[in-house]
This record gives C-alpha cells, sequence and structure tokens, in this order.
C-alpha cells in the first residue's frame, strides 16, 4: 500500500480528514449513536429517500456480499440489518476503523480490512453480492476494478455499483456551464475533471480526488462482460434546480431525476 499512484493518494488524504456523509451531521461528535443516526437519517429521508428500494438492502439475506469503499459504513450497516454477510474494504484506514466501531455499537456482525479495488484480495468467485456507491469513479484504472467485481462474483451474483452521471445537471450546469464557462475556468487552462476534483466532494483541505463522471452508454461499456445489465439513473434535489424550483411539480421532478441526475446506477448480474 506504500506504492500507491498519486490518485489514490489523494483520495485516501481526501476521505481520512473529511470521511463521506460526515459534513450532515455537525450537531454530534463523530463516532456517536447520535451522529451515526443523524447520517443515516439525512441520507434516507432527504437526500436519496430512492436508495433504499433501488438498492434492495433487504434482498440479501444469508448472501456473502463485499462492498468496495464502505466509507463509514452507511449502507453496509443496511445491508447488515437486512441478514446480508458483510464484508467492506476501503482505501482509507480511518474508514474501516469507523465502519467497525459502527457495527459494533448497532451490535450488527461484519469483517472489515484496508484494501484497493483495483486488486481485490479474494479469490474468484468468492461473492454473491458486490456493492459500491460513489468510489470507482475515484480510482484511475474504474474499468479494471469492474473487471475484479465480476472476477469474485459468483455466477448468477449480482453487482451494484453508482458512478457520476456525465449527461447530469450536475456536470452539465454546475461543472461545465458555471464553472467551466461564466466562472473562466476553461480559460484558466483547467479541464472539467479538474474543475471536478476541485468542487465535487465536500472539503476542508485541498487533496483533489480524481473524479470521472460516465454516459448510460459508457457504463453498460464498461460493464460488458456481464450477462445482464440494467442502468437507472437517480440523484436530483429540489436546492440543485436553483429558481426553477418553486415551478417543478414533483412529478415533474420525478421524471428529471431519472434522467438527469447525478447518480447513474448499475444492477448487473453474472
Amino acid at each position: 500500500m506504500s506504492t500507491l499512484a498519486e490518485e489514490k493518494l489523494r483520495a485516501r488524504e481526501q476521505w481520512s480528514q473529511d470521511p463521506c456523509g460526515a459534513e450532515y451531521e455537525r450537531e454530534h461528535e463523530l463516532g456517536t449513536r447520535e451522529f451515526f443516526d443523524g447520517v443515516e437519517r439525512y441520507r434516507y429521508t432527504e437526500y436519496a429517500p430512492w436508495m433504499p428500494s433501488l438498492m434492495e438492502f433487504d434482498k440479501f439475506r444469508g448472501r456473502r456480499l463485499l462492498e468496495i469503499g464502505c466509507g463509514m459504513g452507511t449502507d453496509l450497516l443496511q445491508f447488515a440489518r437486512g441478514g446480508a454477510r458483510c464484508i467492506g474494504i476501503d482505501l482509507t484506514p480511518r474508514s474501516v476503523d469507523i465502519t467497525q466501531h459502527r457495527f459494533k455499537l448497532y451490535g450488527e456482525r461484519g469483517s472489515f480490512m484496508i484494501s484497493d479495488g483495483e486488486r481485490l484480495p479474494f479469490r474468484s468467485e468468492s461473492f454473491d453480492v458486490v456493492y459500491s456507491n460513489g468510489v470507482l469513479h475515484h480510482t484511475p484504472d474504474t474499468a479494471g476494478a469492474i473487471r475484479e467485481v465480476h472476477r469474485v462474483l459468483r455466477p448468477g451474483g449480482v453487482a451494484k455499483v453508482m458512478l457520476y452521471h456525465r449527461n447530469s445537471l450536475n456536470y452539465w450546469f454546475e461543472i461545465v456551464l458555471r464553472r467551466g464557462l461564466l466562472g473562466l475556468e476553461f480559460l484558466r487552462g483547467r479541464s472539467a475533471e479538474e474543475i471536478m476534483s476541485r468542487v465535487v466532494e465536500h472539503s476542508d483541505h485541498d487533496a483533489r480526488p480524481l473524479v470521472k463522471v460516465y454516459s448510460r452508454a459508457q457504463t453498460r461499456a464498461l460493464f460488458g462482460m456481464f450477462d445482464d445489465v440494467s442502468v437507472d439513473v437517480e440523484q436530483l434535489t429540489r436546492t440543485e434546480l436553483r429558481f426553477l424550483s418553486s415551478v417543478v411539480s414533483e412529478s415533474l421532478l420525478d421524471r428529471l431525476r431519472k434522467r438527469i441526475g447525478w447518480n447513474v446506477i448499475v444492477t448487473a448480474t453474472k
């Protein structure tokens, strides 16, 4: 792990200092039950209420499930509550420690280790489910990481992976138009990828992790070795609509979310 690529070292620095999701719970100390409850409540009721059903937290009882990039263990804990036999890996030692502590705090069982998603330390065909949410677009070899997902899945196993969506409102309005063009970032020689590295992930420091985006077609191509692939788009809040928020109905917001949302979610069967 001492020979990690620069992009991975920046990712480790990012989430060592700013655990993903911690910025949404400022009232309680990190590591307390009140803190974790607040993070969970925000994630599934305010930010992404679509997630429990689409990610199917309750579907995998008795199945061996691996999460690549477990972060603070928020999603992995839901799978454990649903009866899955959970293993979580993360490149960031602090994330592994937090997840291990969280499972113990809530009385759930799981195994956790520091590991690189591009080189999974598991035998081929050893998992029923592999889950990764908002992680593989930060690693240099995303395609190689997905090949590893395929390798460790048993025949008939399921991969659920979220990547950032290229054809999203967030990418084209916030990154390209507002920052790249109107903010003159492109004139300063910065690419869209460099802009995303500076602004996409919450940060109180300057790690600047690698950030990539994928269209539906690009995502399908990445998962081309799987037998069956379905692609969903989600994640658009009223705040992102800015001045249009007051005139957009709930039904229209739902339709927009499924077309220009920030997350492209793959469910792929080996």
